[in-house]
């Protein structure tokens, strides 16, 4: 099957390193995306851990964390036209 992405999806997908073909699921990238998403906020929980940055300023880097990764606020179905 051919999938033709949306160009701001597209756009969103580059920052990440991701540029799936015509034949790439949008199920299969909306996972790979959430995948990082995971790993990065885990990756900032543990910081907080280790106190590399104070507590109170936790809450906002999740909320940047989260803006970055917007294209996860729409299902794969509308990752496409």
């Amino acid at each position: 099957m051919i999938y033709r992405y949306r160009r701001d999806v597209l756009e969103r997908l580059e920052t990440y390193g991701i540029r799936p073909r015509e034949t790439t699921r949008p199920e299969l990238v909306r996972e790979f995306v959430n995948d990082l998403y995971r790993y990065e906020i885990r990756r900032l929980r543990d910081r907080l851990m280790r106190g590399e940055f104070p507590k109170n300023t936790y809450f906002d880097r999740v909320v940047e964390l989260r803006n970055k990764y917007s294209v996860l606020a729409l299902k794969p179905f509308q990752f496409v036209e």
